[in-house]
Order: structure tokens, then C-alpha cells, then sequence
């Protein structure tokens, strides 16, 4: 580093590392740092609002908790006291109670608990620096954790050891204490979390979901097609917002919409109640997967918002598709192929009879034209999401924690596909005035949805771009959708099952082979023979039918196996977690949560999906590349301090 550019910066360095002594202090602890085993990352896919089952996993980390238990105390305490620890770890709020309850002598259970969580602490805390664990302790228990986190040896540690846990107790601190260590112990087992999309819509509180990640310490988020239509709906598109409406009340996902977001659904009521009063809905009854607390609306009603919602839906899709003929998707206008006199719509060279006819705001010589009535509610609902405050800045973390797909420590990840042909070629798509595929397609879709939050509201750019927010929703080469063509019309109104088909991107068929896997892992530079892989979400893996998560002989793994309870009957399980540590890449096969409990099965069934041969090191890593050039920089430093180029202080 000889440039006066490089002298500059070491320069600068210096302020933080002022003498030699400082900086070589900092080489031998970063040096420490990269021998020490990678941290446990694991990823998640298609939470779909599901935060109950989510919450568990995480808290769980994935079965981890009750297999660092067995293995810590399976000799000294029985399969019951385990369980119940587990339990404790996983909800200690909850456990307390139940444990003043049963517990002969409260005091004398919260000593020997917290005996028990500070070993687990230890061991958790094992693969990290004492700094880096010092960085997740509470305010409140910071000195007294890390004195017993490190008590050991000496005769008179047991002693010192002993009386600090008894102090704990006796002045009543004993409960909080406990709460603060299972916290601990979450954190310590979960290094880096991973989303791979879709965490919004089916299943009943996204909210709490992202308020969950938002608390989270290391997080990152590659949008799925459910997120971008609620990203869309917040920048402003009329067809997105019309789309999570229809999406919550289909699946009664009203406790997110109102309490959740405080979205405005009583024009909807009132106006769905008049237009729809004599219309069973008959076609739109919601699906009941979960009951609102807080906000119940009367089913019949819900079926008349629904539908109300869904025709509005289809008119605004139908503008946005004229207004974009690049999208090139003229035959999803269907409510222009309807013969309203006959009761029948052309689908694609064939004629339907519909199941429902009855349709009082669509004139038949304009279909796509909103009445005066439905203008004014989609204003009044989009207001309510530009100006949600909770929404807004659930948005602004989607946009500051997420992307179209990342690549982190050899895996690459996104939710959907790289849109294929079917010659096993990247697909080539005209956007932008550019043909565009792969990487070089879905970076310039990322810029794309920003620019539809952060341009000037309105503006003719931002509106082009949050229209194109729409198209990645359900567009036919929207690598977030991936499908040809999205059949909501055809299964509310057509019986035939065949209309209802939702072809696959070739790249589905292409992703069971290997050498496909290895162009899209070259195509973002890589290496598939270093170890790299694809961590894919979006579609689920249906286990029941013999499907398996593990794609292109191991390069690529499907991780949608079924939290939202909306596939459960189709995957046979309630979800995987995908997990990549120091010595393996496994992963976890979850049984649905017990319904009305807060409890899964915390012991999954794991399947280890590739062996690491020699241990992953922090040196292995992003980090660890991170870590190799600060180390240089603070070399080089430390030469200047002693050639004397640069003065000590």
C-alpha cells in the first residue's frame, strides 16, 4: 500500500488503532476470530403469515434447542425435565407460570434452572468470541451473565459460582434472570436467518412476523411474489391493493388487515352489503383456515366483500395490461371475453358456461370501467395503505433487509426462478428498452422496485415502475411468479379443472438435473465445484407424493415444505428448515403445529443433505474475506508505525 490514496486511508486508520500496539492487538484477535467455527445460519421459505409455527421453529432453532439439552443432560436428568426445559427455552413467560404452580419450592426450581441454562449458554456460546457474545447480552444481567458464562477453575470459583445464583434468587430476580438466559440461548444458536420470500398472505398475522424479524439480529429477506404485491400496494398500485384485500378476506385474514394495519374495510362492508345483498356469493366463501380475534366479520358478508373485491381486481388488471402491452398478456383480460347475455366466456379458442353470472357493476360495452362507487373505495382502501404507519414501515424493512436474491457465505438465494426456456436456455426478456436474462434481469428488476417506493410519488417514473410491481406478482416471466399464467378468474367461475392448470417455467423441469443448477450458480460467479449451492422457496414440495426438497443432485435445495397451513394437505409436513453450520448443510422436516397449542414437534425429523469434510471456518466465509483485508490494512499499519511513515500516539 504505497499510494497516496492507501497512505491516506492508513492515515485514517490510524485514528481508530493509534499506536502499534493497538494494531497489532486488533491482527491477533482477527486472526483468533477466523479460526473459530463458522455460525450456525439457517433459512426459512413461504412463511405465509404463519407466525404461530413460525415463532416455534425459531425459538426451537429447528429442533437444535432439545438436541443441545439431551446432549448436555441426558445421563443426569429425566426425558420429562427435558422436555419441560425445552419448553422454558421456548416460552419462558408461559413456562414460569406453569412452574410457580407445580413446583414445590419456587426458589430452590430457579436455582437449579439457572444452573442448567448457564450450561447451555456455555455451549451455545462455544463457537463465538467472549466479545461477540458480549454484544447479545441483556443491559440488565451484561456483567452477571459473563461472570458465569466464564467461572470456571480455581477452588474458589464453585463457591463464588454458587453464590451468585443464589443472590440472583434471593432478591427476587430470579424469574427475569431466567427470561433473559432462554433469550440468550435463542440468539447464541442462531447466528444468521435467512427468508427465502413470501411472508405475506393465507395464513392469519404477517405483522407479527416482520415485527419478529425486525428484532432480529442478523437478517436478510429475498422478496417472494406474495411480499412484492403487498410492496406494490403500499408504493400506491390499485391493482396490488385490490389484490391483498381479495387475498386476506379470501383466506379471513381480517385481524391483519384492520388490527394489523389499520386498513379501512368499512366502505368495502358497506358498499359489498348493498351491491351483493341478494347474491349469495355462493363462489366466495373464505376460507376459514384460522379465526379472527379481534375483528370477526359475519361470513355471508365476507363472501360479498370478496367478491366485490375480485371483480374490482379484475378490472384493474385488465387497464394495466392495456396500458402495457410489453407485458404481453392481452388473453388475462378476461372480463372482456365474457358474453353477458349468454352466461359464457371464451377461454383460449373454447366457450365456458359461468358458474356465476351475476355481475351488476360491469357494463357489459365497457367491462373494465370501475362505477363511481367502486372509484371512490379503491381511493378510500389505498389511502389507507399509504398512510398505515405499522405497514410503512414494515415496507421500508422489506426494502432495507431484502433484494430480488443474495448471495451469502457459497449459496445463492432467491425465491422464485430464473425464468428459462425450454431448451434449458436463460430466457431473454425486452424490459427497459434492453433484452435482458439472468442475473443481469432480475438486478434490473431490483432496481426497478425501488424506484417504485423511493421516486417521487407520482411521478411518471415511479408509476411505471410500481406498475411493473403488478407484473412481478403474476406475470408470465416474473422470475418471483414463474408460471404462464395466474387462473383466479377461471376457478371462481369455470368448473372445468383443466382451466384452472398453471403451467411451470421450464426451469423447473430443468433444476432436477445437475448441469442446469451449475449454469445458474457460474451465471452469479459461483463455483459450483467449491461448494456452492441454491436455496430455492415458492413452490411446495408435495413430500406425500414422493416429491423431494433436493434438486440437481444436491446443487439445489426447495425449501417450501408447508408452514402455511393453505398446503399442508398437499405436503404431507409442516415445513422445512434448511440448515448450514460448520460441519454439515441439513434439512429440518417439521410435523404442523398442534392446532390450538404454541407447541410443535421440537424434535424434527433432520436429514443431513451434504457432510462438510474438514470444519467451516469464520475463515471460510463473507466474514472471514471481510476479515483477511481488514487484517492486511492494519498489517500494513503496522509497517508505517515502525518504518516511522506514520507517527504513533
Amino acid at each position: 500500500m504505497n499510494s497516496l490514496a492507501d497512505n491516506h486511508y492508513l492515515k485514517l486508520l490510524s485514528k481508530q488503532y493509534p499506536n502499534a500496539q493497538a494494531a497489532a492487538s486488533e491482527i491477533i484477535n482477527l486472526k483468533a476470530i477466523m479460526s473459530l467455527p463458522k455460525g450456525t445460519e439457517y433459512f426459512f421459505s413461504d412463511l405465509h403469515g404463519e407466525y404461530d409455527a413460525f415463532l416455534f421453529q425459531l425459538r426451537s432453532a429447528s429442533g437444535v434447542v432439545r438436541k443441545k439439552i439431551d446432549e448436555l443432560f441426558e445421563q443426569s436428568i429425566s426425558e420429562e425435565e427435558r422436555t419441560d426445559l425445552a419448553k422454558l427455552i421456548y416460552y419462558p413467560e408461559l413456562e414460569l407460570l406453569h412452574a410457580k404452580k407445580r413446583a414445590g419450592s419456587f426458589d430452590d426450581w430457579c436455582r437449579i434452572t439457572i444452573y442448567r441454562l448457564v450450561e447451555i449458554c456455555k455451549e451455545a456460546a462455544s463457537k463465538y468470541t467472549r466479545s461477540k457474545v458480549r454484544k447479545k447480552l441483556p443491559d440488565n444481567f451484561a456483567y452477571i451473565i459473563d461472570e458465569l458464562l466464564h467461572a470456571d477453575g480455581g477452588k474458589n470459583k464453585p463457591h463464588y459460582y454458587s453464590e451468585i445464583i443464589r443472590t440472583i434468587v434471593d432478591t427476587g430476580m430470579g424469574t427475569e434472570f431466567i427470561k433473559a438466559l432462554c433469550s440468550l440461548i435463542r440468539q447464541l444458536l442462531i447466528d444468521r436467518l435467512h427468508i427465502i420470500g413470501d411472508i405475506f398472505d393465507r395464513g392469519p398475522r404477517a405483522d407479527k412476523i416482520i415485527d419478529l424479524l425486525m428484532e432480529s439480529h442478523d437478517v436478510d429477506i429475498q422478496w417472494g411474489n406474495h411480499d412484492i404485491s403487498w410492496m406494490g400496494a403500499a408504493c400506491g398500485n390499485q391493482a396490488c391493493v385490490s389484490n391483498a384485500i381479495r387475498l386476506g378476506i379470501s383466506y379471513n385474514n381480517f385481524d391483519l388487515l384492520e388490527d394489523g394495519y389499520g386498513i379501512n374495510l368499512r366502505p368495502l362492508s358497506v358498499f359489498a352489503e348493498n351491491v351483493y345483498k341478494d347474491d349469495p356469493c355462493s363462489r366466495f366463501q373464505p376460507h376459514i383456515l384460522d379465526l379472527n380475534k379481534y375483528d370477526p366479520v359475519d361470513i355471508p358478508l365476507a363472501a360479498k366483500m370478496h367478491k366485490a373485491m375480485a371483480v374490482i381486481q379484475f378490472k384493474l388488471e385488465g387497464q394495466l395490461i392495456r396500458k402495457h402491452p410489453e407485458y404481453h398478456m392481452d388473453d388475462r383480460i378476461l372480463l372482456e371475453k365474457i358474453n353477458y347475455k349468454t352466461g359464457t366466456v371464451d377461454l383460449e379458442g373454447k366457450t365456458y358456461p359461468l358458474l356465476d353470472t351475476f355481475f351488476p357493476t360491469v357494463d357489459p360495452e365497457h367491462p373494465l370501467k370501475l362505477t363511481r362507487e367502486e372509484e371512490d373505495l379503491m381511493k378510500t382502501i389505498t389511502y389507507s395503505f399509504l398512510h398505515s404507519g405499522r405497514l410503512q414501515e414494515h415496507i421500508r424493512f422489506l426494502y432495507s433487509h431484502g433484494g430480488m436474491y443474495r448471495k451469502v457465505n457459497s449459496n445463492l438465494l432467491y425465491h422464485g426462478c430464473i425464468p428459462m426456456t425450454e431448451d434449458g436456455k436463460f430466457d431473454s426478456i425486452s424490459i427497459g428498452g434492453k433484452r435482458l436474462s439472468g442475473k443481469k434481469y432480475l438486478e434490473y428488476l431490483d432496481g426497478i422496485v425501488r424506484s417504485a417506493y423511493f421516486l417521487p410519488f407520482g411521478s411518471k417514473k415511479q408509476k411505471r415502475a410500481s406498475d411493473l410491481m403488478w407484473y412481478l406478482w403474476c406475470g408470465k416471466k416474473s422470475p418471483l411468479f414463474g408460471k404462464s399464467k395466474l387462473t383466479v378468474f377461471e376457478r371462481y367461475f369455470i368448473e372445468d379443472p383443466a382451466t384452472h392448470t398453471e403451467v411451470m417455467n421450464p426451469y423447473y423441469t430443468w433444476i432436477e438435473h445437475r448441469e442446469p443448477c451449475e449454469m445458474i450458480l457460474r451465471e452469479f460467479g459461483l463455483d459450483p465445484a467449491a461448494g456452492a449451492h441454491i436455496i430455492n422457496g415458492h413452490v411446495p414440495v408435495r413430500l406425500k407424493s414422493g416429491e423431494s426438497p433436493v434438486k440437481g443432485k444436491g446443487l439445489l435445495f426447495m425449501i417450501d415444505g408447508g408452514i402455511s397451513k393453505a398446503y399442508q394437505k398437499q405436503t404431507g409436513i409442516g415445513g422445512y428448515t434448511f440448515i448450514d453450520n460448520s460441519r454439515y448443510l441439513a434439512l429440518a422436516e417439521h410435523q404442523p403445529l398442534r392446532p390450538g397449542s404454541l407447541y410443535g414437534e421440537d424434535s424434527p425429523k433432520v436429514m443431513v443433505v451434504e457432510a462438510i469434510k474438514k470444519r467451516v471456518t469464520v475463515a471460510d466465509t463473507d466474514t472471514g474475506c471481510e476479515l483477511k483485508r481488514k487484517i492486511e490494512e492494519l498489517t500494513a499499519l503496522l509497517e508505517s508505525y515502525r518504518n516511522g511513515t506514520i507517527q504513533e500516539k
